[in-house]
């Protein structure tokens, strides 16, 4: 059944720093080549940090000079700071100069093999109490309900990603259209940009509500490649943080867990590999 058309996507070179738009990819078992295929680590707390931790990555913006290949190490990214300038990870003083503008204390790493599970472990919490430590990740206050982590692999409890990933927990984040116009419709007074969902594929519907949740456990034909669905996104505090001319926006947290029980798009995972680009058609099974 045809359900759409993809729109947008994208690519995060650098975890949880703004990404870029691309008009084609080749889809590996790890999705989109090169996406988040480096990330920062802290090392006044330890572990790999995304934006739920330190907001200020989403200030940066990350791009490729050169194309990443399928199967390859990712190349090192060009990263614009916030004052204009940009570094490389490889520049002598990258980690001095991503540490002050980001107000902590940082290194740059590119992916590691799964078997580095050190480097992939969480860092210490902020909370000593656990609960008080999710509401802070997922933006929640005292009266609202946490997301069922039940439903995401277990790993993911010990390690910030799964091991040989810089990936919150599945290689592909999904959004419609639909969800966008949505959220505009039921929160006209904060700014609906699809930067703050950081999804890699935008699919244009002309399906109503949050179609792609529906979609859990059914696979989506795109091009030559297939996705699974795996189960909807449920959101974190990253999607309230102001970043370049996107405000702060409290608020939007409310909006989507009062009235989108909590989510934003769907992940996904690649049932078979292939091309898909900007246009193609989106098939659901």
């Amino acid at each position: 059944m045809l359900v759409g058309h993809v729109s947008q996507l994208w690519r995060h070179p650098v975890k949880s720093m703004e990404g870029e738009r691309i008009e084609h990819a080749t889809l590996g078992p790890n999705g989109i080549p090169g996406d988040r295929a480096w990330a920062v680590r802290d090392e006044e707390r330890g572990g790999i940090r995304g934006a739920k931790k330190i907001p200020a990555l989403m200030t940066c913006q990350a791009r490729y000079a050169s194309e990443p290949a399928l199967g390859q190490p990712a190349p090192a990214p060009e990263i614009t700071l916030p004052d204009g300038s940009t570094l490389r990870p490889g520049d002598a003083n990258a980690a001095e100069r991503l540490s002050a503008a980001l107000k902590r204390k940082v290194t740059l790493w590119p992916l590691l093999p799964a078997s580095a599970l050190d480097h992939y472990r969480r860092g210490a919490p902020d909370h000593a109490d656990v609960l008080s430590e999710l509401r802070a990740v997922f933006g929640r206050t005292p009266e609202e309900p946490l997301p069922d982590l039940e439903q995401f692999p277990r790993e993911i409890m010990e390690f910030e990603s799964p091991p040989g990933t810089y990936f919150d927990a599945y290689p592909l984040l999904v959004v419609t259209d639909a969800t966008l116009r949505k959220l505009r419709a039921i929160a006209p007074s904060s700014r609906i940009d699809v930067r703050r969902f950081r999804p890699n594929l935008v699919i244009a519907t002309e399906s109503e509500g949050t179609p792609e949740i529906a979609w859990k456990g059914r696979k989506l034909a795109i091009g030559t490649a297939s996705l699974e669905v795996i189960v909807p996104c449920p959101r974190c505090v990253m999607i309230t943080h102001g970043f370049g001319d996107v405000p702060q926006d409290t608020g939007l947290m409310r909006t989507v867990v009062h009235e989108l029980d909590q989510n934003v798009g769907a992940y996904a995972r690649i049932a078979s590999g292939g091309e898909l680009r900007v246009g193609d058609a989106v098939e659901l099974s």
